[in-house]
């Protein structure tokens, strides 16, 4: 490829500081975060004002950039607490609001004029004139409508200043609507509603045919274990690297800050090995190694698919007609030292002396050790880890990094417990 590339910014979810913590070390170039009031997620711990200071100085010690959500549509009762959000923010540090708010997007520029704006997916910008108009307006950076194909986003590129950039979600749960936003109309009726032809199919009434009970019709109503009617698949763009450089994504963006430390953890450290090895060696047809491929499935998801980058809504909308997810592996253990042969470790969940496990250690590629000599605390000989966040050891001649992840196939793990 005689095209010279930029390496895009690999942008991670922190719902917590141990979230941070994991994004940072399994290779993050930057991370997104909450506060406790203004963004969008409730779910997950975020960071109150004086835990902004410290994950922000945490991050910067390791060159990762901090981007701040500030995503709501607040209303006017509101609005007096912005300003002190966003001075406070801005004093720690951070180093861009997430913004979807007009009033919201001028605040920031009046209360803390040096911090960046990136204008948030829920502003839904699916073309280059609106982009630009933000761009008029003071942003920095745009996180595109997770509809758009990856031609679009080319032309969009192609239309907006060098300077500015596009981030795309790459990875991770995908919404079916927001708000106005909706694409159900698109799938049943090929009637896009975000152009002013939304049948309103959020308003039919719906019934349910079993397959074996042609013409037979039942409600549709939710029970203890939900609904999934409009339950999506998750994304994964992993194996499309080259298109999406090539398109001119320059911020490759992960999904869950409702996830855990270990998700991200290894979707961010699959991503930052395929990233760094296209790069190495950059070439239209690169795939990243299986192993790598593999880690997409060794964390909690539902099945794949590649969004809207490929298709339009009305031909796939990537629905998943089955709750739950997929969880196929468990983190048994996280090593704390290695010393002399000895790794010493903090209990996740139970596994048994002579028991095969996985260490996972960022930036390289997972490999099995064999748990023997497993012992408590107090040095004694034991069969099984069966204490929740219990400290023990056992013998490994491999040297373990401080942090490093010992984790087993739950098909492997299950075994009679008498």
């Amino acid at each position: 490829m005689n095209k010279k590339i930029k390496k895009p910014e690999l942008l991670a979810p922190a719902g917590d500081m141990e979230r941070l913590i994991a994004a940072c070390k399994y290779g993050a170039d930057a991370v997104y975060i909450g506060g406790k009031t203004f963004g969008m997620r409730a779910g997950p711990a975020n960071f109150t004002d004086s835990e902004l200071y410290e994950a922000v100085r945490y991050a910067h010690e390791r060159g990762v950039k901090v981007y701040l959500t500030c995503n709501v549509l607040p209303r006017n009762d509101e609005l007096s607490g912005l300003p002190d959000f966003l001075i406070n923010a801005a004093d720690a540090g951070v180093d861009a609001f997430i913004i979807s708010d007009l009033g919201v997007l001028e605040y920031a520029k009046k209360y803390a004029p040096e911090v960046e704006i990136h204008i948030s997916t829920q502003s839904g910008i699916v073309n280059y004139a609106a982009a630009n108009v933000f761009y008029n307006m003071g942003a920095k950076r745009v996180v595109t409508a997770r509809e758009l194909k990856m031609g679009e986003i080319r032309t969009m590129r192609e239309n907006i200043p060098e300077d500015m950039d596009i981030e795309c979600f790459v990875h991770g749960a995908m919404c079916v609507s927001f708000s106005g936003r909706c694409l159900i109309s698109n799938y049943l009726v090929n009637r896009d509603a975000n152009r002013g032809e939304c049948a309103q199919p959020c308003r039919w009434n719906y019934r349910l045919v079993e397959e074996k009970r042609p013409g037979q019709y039942f409600p549709i109503g939710e029970d203890e274990g939900g609904t999934y009617i409009l339950n999506s698949k998750d994304m994964c763009m992993i194996e499309h690297i080259p298109e999406m450089i090539d398109a001119g994504i320059t911020s490759f963006k992960i999904e869950g800050r409702a996830k855990s430390a270990y998700y991200v953890a290894v979707v961010t450290n699959a991503y930052r090995m395929a990233i760094d090895a296209y790069f190495d060696n950059p070439s239209e047809n690169y795939t990243p190694e299986k192993w790598i491929l593999d880690e997409m499935t060794k964390v909690s998801y539902r099945d794949y698919c590649t969004g809207f980058y490929y298709g339009d809504v009305a031909d796939d909308a990537h629905i998943s007609y089955k709750g739950g997810y997929n969880r196929e592996w468990d983190v048994m253990a996280v090593v704390e030292k290695w010393e002399n042969g000895i790794a010493y470790c903090s209990q996740r969940n139970r596994f048994f002396d002579g028991d095969t496990l996985e260490a996972m250690i960022a930036g390289e590629k997972p490999f099995e050790i064999k748990v023997t000599g497993l012992r408590n605390e107090d040095g004694e000989e034991i069969p099984d880890t069966r204490h929740p966040m219990m400290k023990f050891s056992f013998s490994c001649e491999t040297p373990l990094k401080a942090d490093t992840l010992l984790r087993k196939c739950r098909e492997e793990a299950a075994r009679v417990i008498i």
